[in-house]
């Protein structure tokens, strides 16, 4: 098993925690580095080791003592407003275009299945990657704002809210896909998202990126079925 100097540990973390803002545990990053070749710069162990943590579930390979979470209450509506401190890293559980109805959501999704995509107001074909992912349906422009659910290390959960459009954000973004907050505030229990206090820095979680593919139709229309039954029984 190669054997790594504690001075190189602390320098790809150092450079990890002051450039992205992710502090992967000491026991990650140990068993990260001896699997790399010991003549590998530092520069590009970083990188990789960079890569790796954008495809892992946060909660299982950050620092949690030494990385920032949510608070357990962060989700309390009772607090009209009020700003986190420090630099908070999430990932995304789940992403909506709030401009879009349910059924106009359902409606691209079966678009997409059939091999349908849109240029401006034409409707185009699309061929599936390597992933199994349409080619072109990454980050979608257009629309919004969007609302996200984060999740940090801990595991603490809590939805956050496009309040102006930032870069990265957009309805085609990947589950697992990571962000980073610096001192983000919080109205009523849902989390503002803007140029200034949010970093996208990209990555996926293929399981759960896949299972929420598959399901989130399922679950669209569910939701329009919970919200019709009110209007029925009052009829």
């Amino acid at each position: 098993m190669t054997t790594w100097s504690p001075n190189i540990l602390n320098q790809i973390l150092a450079q990890l925690s002051s450039s992205k803002g992710l502090v992967p545990s000491q026991s990650w990053l140990t068993t990260f580095l001896a699997t790399q070749k010991t003549s590998t710069p530092i520069p590009a162990l970083a990188s990789t080791a960079l890569f790796r943590l954008l495809a892992s579930d946060i909660s299982k390979t950050l620092d949690r003592d030494l990385s920032v979470g949510f608070p357990n209450d962060v989700s309390n509506v009772n607090f009209q407003e009020r700003k986190l401190q420090g630099s908070i890293a999430a990932q995304v559980l789940a992403v909506e275009d709030m401009s879009k109805s349910r059924w106009e959501q359902i409606e691209a999704i079966e678009a997409l299945e059939r091999g349908e995509g849109t240029k401006g107001r034409e409707i185009i074909r699309v061929v599936p990657n390597d992933d199994g992912d349409n080619a072109g349906t990454g980050v979608q422009k257009g629309g919004g704002p969007h609302k996200l659910l984060l999740q940090d290390v801990h595991g603490n959960s809590v939805y956050a809210i496009e309040l102006k459009g930032v870069e990265g954000v957009g309805s085609g973004m990947s589950i697992g896909c990571k962000v980073v907050l610096k001192n983000p505030v919080v109205a009523r229990g849902a989390l503002l998202l803007e140029p200034g206090t949010t970093m996208i820095l990209g990555g996926k979680i293929e399981a759960l990126h896949k299972i929420w593919k598959e399901n989130r139709k399922a679950e669209l229309k569910a939701m329009i079925e919970a919200s019709e039954d009110p209007a029925r029984r009052a009829g």
